[in-house]
């Protein structure tokens, strides 16, 4: 008996900095800090405490805890902020722009076939609003946030929300990430994984790795395609 078709895995794709630029934050980080480079030092603060909330059992909103993260960046560095500071800083949060190569390779991607969804930190309200600002929403099935079990990523409860939600085994689902602590989550939970590997982003030589690794999302696509379609 002839084998029936293969099903393509559905692709699950992390939202900041996978498809869109937190490059943008970088003049705002000039102008109240002096350097540029406190961007790169407060993202990765944000994503460890992320992380150190869900290992103690705590949650905040992703918003809150960017602000809040920003603040003890200022305070470290003794730089003041006041209101009309975070509240800029807020306000390009909500309107960061997609890496420019992002929609052609979601159209590619969708016109293979593959059904796409996303799995961000941000809670279910902004993450929608995010996508809808960036013009890229209509490409995705579902939003996913880590809000809807109060767990950041890379805690495998979080990736197990969207297999259960899809009614799939988790082997079925690719991660998309341009986060190396993200494809050791999801392939901690069962899932493929490839890394968008930005500037600034690696693949870590230990842990399973993530079976695609390109510089762009394009160069991504067009290898999901060839293994996965």
């Amino acid at each position: 008996m002839a084998a029936g078709p293969r099903r393509r895995r559905i692709l699950v794709f992390d939202v900041n900095e996978t498809l869109l630029d937190i490059d943008v934050l970088n003049p705002f980080f000039e102008r109240t800090f002096g350097d540029a480079r406190v961007m790169r030092q407060w993202f990765a603060e944000l994503i460890l405490y992320s992380q150190a909330l869900s290992l103690s059992g705590a949650y905040a909103g992703f918003g809150t805890l960017s602000i809040a993260v920003l603040q003890m960046v200022a305070k470290i560095r003794r730089v003041t902020l006041n209101g009309r500071d975070i509240n800029g800083f807020a306000d390009i949060m909500r309107s960061l722009p997609p890496h420019p190569e992002v929609p052609e390779a979601l159209e590619r991607l969708g016109d293979a076939g593959f059904r796409m969804v996303t799995l961000t930190n941000s809670p279910p309200e902004s993450g929608k609003a995010l996508l809808d600002k960036a013009g890229l929403s209509h490409h995705f099935e579902r939003l996913f946030s880590v809000d809807e079990v109060k767990l950041y990523k890379p805690s495998r409860q979080t990736y197990g929300l969207v297999a259960s939600e899809l009614g799939v085994e988790a082997g079925m689902l690719r991660l998309i990430a341009a986060h190396t602590w993200d494809t050791l989550g999801a392939s901690a939970a069962g899932y493929a994984a490839a890394l968008v590997a930005r500037p600034g982003n690696a693949p870590l030589l230990v842990g399973d790795q993530p079976d695609i690794v390109e510089p762009d999302l394009l160069a991504v696509a067009s290898r999901i395609i060839s293994l996965d379609d």
